[in-house]
């Protein structure tokens, strides 16, 4: 996850910057890179865990496809109701995190 979106942000910057801002879509494509990142970050660090935390895994991983795959789509196509797709993917995101907070994700230490 981390690779892919160092790649896209890279690519977006480089390979799509024409069209990106021909689209007007620059800041879209970098706010999909920034969260994938981000939380590809999350991933990496649940995953090095001795217990990984699946369901908040999960969550994670769904949204970064969701939040940052449509908004990825939204910036090359320009076909807004493509944005309507995001907030799915943004509570993906908030649930894993609120999942973390509630300390519900790993089982009990013993």
């Amino acid at each position: 996850m981390g690779f892919l979106a160092v790649a896209l942000g890279a690519f977006g910057a480089h390979g799509l910057k024409r069209l990106l801002d021909e689209h007007g879509q620059m800041e879209t494509w970098r706010t999909a890179a920034h969260y994938h990142l981000a939380h590809a970050g999350v991933l990496l660090v649940l995953a090095l865990r001795s217990t990984v935390a699946k369901l908040p895994f999960a969550f994670f991983s769904v949204g970064i496809v969701i939040f940052s795959g449509s908004l990825y789509l939204l910036a090359v196509t320009n076909v807004r109701w493509l944005g309507a797709i995001t907030p799915i993917g943004g509570i993906c995101l908030l649930v894993g995190w609120g999942l973390l907070v509630c300390g519900k994700a790993f089982p009990p230490q013993g």
